[in-house]
């Protein structure tokens, strides 16, 4: 009978070992997802604020806008790929536009999103100061048929500082490739930066017409 009672006794202590040794892994476990969690989005930040300074070291002292947004568009794509990349900048009467790079549909025909873009459709968009998808766009004014607009993944960046636009950054794509949004998240952080930049361009560019005259 003691010897039944010692076995039962010690089939309960094994068990609640082995209860307690699933409770301990799941909190190492727990854990270690934590770890890894963390050390992800240190990377990722870490990638995000390596971009920015690079962007900022390299626009800083560019005075000429095309130059300025050359150097821009040419950043933005080396950090997110083969995109195709439109400054709207606003201005007195209207706006100006800069392209950087093209992209190409399997039928090698070129896409040229920016082509629909009107005087109403811009200031629409940067009136709504804010990220814009391509069913935004289409809410705003963008008149482009379906058969091409299926072929194309896109979003506008606002360029603004204090809550004032200055323009936009159109950023579109095959639509077999979409941008992350970590992808937007980096290029919207320099956005305020880069908007500050063209407007010091833009007032040397004044300055320099005025001396000229």
């Amino acid at each position: 009978m003691e010897e039944k009672l010692r076995y039962k006794r010690l089939r309960q202590l094994v068990s609640k070992v082995n209860k307690a040794r699933k409770k301990q892994a799941k909190k190492i476990d727990l854990i270690c997802n934590d770890l890894i969690c963390a050390q992800r989005k240190f990377i990722k930040s870490l990638s995000s604020f390596s971009f920015a300074a690079n962007f900022y070291e390299s626009i800083i002292a560019k005075t000429d806008l095309k130059e300025l947004l050359s150097v821009a568009g040419r950043l933005i794509k080396e950090r997110i790929g083969d995109v195709n990349i439109v400054f709207f900048i606003r201005q007195q009467d209207g706006f100006e536009m800069h392209a950087v790079g093209s992209i190409q549909t399997s039928s090698s025909q070129n896409l040229q999103l920016e082509s629909y873009f009107t005087n109403e459709l811009v200031e629409n968009i940067c009136q709504s100061n804010k990220l814009c998808a391509l069913d935004e766009m289409l809410e705003m004014g963008l008149q482009a048929g379906p058969n091409f607009l299926n072929k194309i993944s896109a979003v506008t960046i606002p360029l603004s500082i204090s809550g004032t636009s200055h323009g936009f950054i159109l950023i579109y794509q095959g639509s077999d490739q979409k941008l992350s949004r970590d992808d937007i998240s980096s290029i919207a952080s320099v956005a305020p930066g880069l908007a500050r930049a063209i407007n010091c361009s833009k007032a040397i560019s004044c300055r320099d017409k005025s001396c000229q005259n």
